[in-house]
């Protein structure tokens, strides 16, 4: 019995160490850091190239694996999907155009492996 539990005590730490070691000082970056490791997580486990981290009345929040040779690829392919051109990169935005609308996604590196970036609300109207 007090090996199990020493065993189950030393591959929690153990997990929470691996968190700790790829997350590092992203982990509280963005406050509360439950909602994107959940998301992180889904993302890993799942086939899809992006997960939705949270929603606000503003914008809506999401999470991609940062890919050196298609930078920003799943922002492009999100905004494809709904009908938005790219027009150009200015800093860490990217600038979309459908029609007369213009708008700007903003992304921000979270971690080594991750980037999130936020749509504003007119995107899914």
């Amino acid at each position: 019995m007090k090996k199990t539990l020493l065993v189950s005590g030393f591959v929690i730490l153990l997990f929470f160490g691996f968190l700790l070691f790829v997350f590092g000082s992203a982990l509280y970056q963005e406050g509360n850091p439950l909602p994107y490791l959940y998301s992180i997580m889904k993302l890993e486990v799942s086939n899809h190239g992006y997960k939705m981290v949270e929603r606000n009345e503003k914008e809506t929040k999401y999470v991609a694996e940062s890919k050196k040779k298609y930078p920003y690829g799943m922002v492009k392919e999100f905004m494809k999907d709904k009908g938005w051109s790219f027009k150009e990169q200015m800093g860490s935005g990217l600038v979309f155009k459908k029609g007369e609308d213009v708008v700007t996604i903003s992304t921000r590196q979270y971690s080594r492996r991750y980037y999130l970036w936020s749509v504003p609300k007119e995107v899914h109207n």
